[in-house]
C-alpha cells in the first residue's frame, strides 16, 4: 500500500519528553526527513583484496516549507527557537500521531534555518531545517506511536 505525503505529519510536542503532547504542525507543506551515515574503512589485509566498511556516526534533518502565519502558534514556536537559540522537539511521522503504528524520526532539535519567500503569485512561506541538538533525555529515535 501506497502512502501519499498528505497523510504524513511533522509533530511538535507541546508536553514534556516523558509524556509528550504531539501537536500537527498544520501549515507545512513539503516536508523531507533526510537520514545517512557516515562511513569508515575497516579494510584490512585479510579484507580478500575489497574495500570493507563500517557504520560510522548517523546524521539527520527535517526540511519543509510552510505558510507564513505569524498568528499560528507553530509558526511562532519554530520562529521563537530560531531567534532564541531554543530547542523543538519533534517527530516526523508516516501517518497522524493520534493512529497506532505511524512512525518516523523523533528528535531534540535547533532551527538552523528559517528563510521567508515572497513570489509574486504565491502564498508567502517559510523554509526551515531543524538538526539534532545534544539533549539529556534521548538522542533522535526512531518512534512508533503506540
Amino acid at each position: 500500500m501506497a502512502i501519499t505525503g498528505l497523510t504524513c505529519e511533522l509533530n511538535r510536542n507541546t508536553g514534556t519528553y516523558a509524556t509528550p503532547v504531539w501537536d500537527a504542525i498544520g501549515l507545512t507543506k513539503d516536508v523531507t526527513l533526510n537520514l545517512e551515515a557516515a562511513s569508515a574503512d575497516a579494510s584490512s589485509r585479510g579484507s580478500g583484496g575489497w574495500r570493507e566498511y563500517v557504520q560510522g556516526l548517523k546524521d539527520s534533518s527535517i526540511e519543509f516549507e510552510m505558510v507564513y502565519d505569524p498568528a499560528d502558534a507553530d509558526f511562532t514556536a519554530i520562529q521563537g527557537a530560531f531567534f532564541n537559540g531554543t530547542t523543538l522537539n519533534v517527530v516526523a511521522l508516516d501517518g497522524p500521531s493520534g493512529t497506532s503504528g505511524s512512525q518516523g524520526l523523533r528528535m531534540t532539535c535547533v532551527v538552523e534555518n528559517f528563510s521567508r519567500s515572497e513570489p509574486l503569485e504565491e502564498a508567502v512561506t517559510v523554509s526551515v531545517v531543524l538538526k539534532p541538538t545534544p539533549n539529556t533525555d534521548s538522542p533522535p529515535e526512531w518512534f512508533t506511536v503506540p
